[in-house]
């Protein structure tokens, strides 16, 4: 379980977002040039996000920059209805710009997640 009283800035988030953006174009690219069709790399994300958030919590993206995506309010993992949920609200983009006072946009509040930092393990 992860606390939930430290919400991910958006400055991680987006980060975050971009890395996992990067990579879906990358892959999409390998069927589909992205420049004449779009979708194939919106699909890619919403596939990645979906399995990556609802088995792991973690997509590329969020691990390199230590975000976590977890089930709100008990700080689980979603599974994979809730990570689908998430995913394609996220595809749509809008939803996720709005944010409330928690951080927590609408497809977080809509699949029942948030958004945390990772705290970094103690030195040893």
């Amino acid at each position: 379980m992860v606390a939930l009283n430290e919400a991910a800035g958006l400055g991680p988030r987006l980060g975050a977002l971009v890395i996992d953006w990067v990579l879906c174009l990358l892959i999409a690219g390998l069927y589909a040039t992205p420049a004449e069709k779009a979708w194939p790399a919106v699909l890619v994300l919403v596939l990645a996000n979906t399995f990556f958030l609802g088995l792991f919590g973690q997509t590329p993206g969020m691990r390199l920059l230590r975000v976590r995506c977890v089930s709100y309010p008990d700080g689980g993992v979603l599974g994979l209805g809730r990570g689908l949920l998430r995913a394609v609200l996220l595809g749509l983009f809008v939803p996720a710009i709005i944010l409330n006072g928690q951080g927590r946009g609408l497809h977080d509040r809509a699949a029942g997640s948030m958004v945390v930092a990772v705290p970094r393990s103690p030195a040893p």
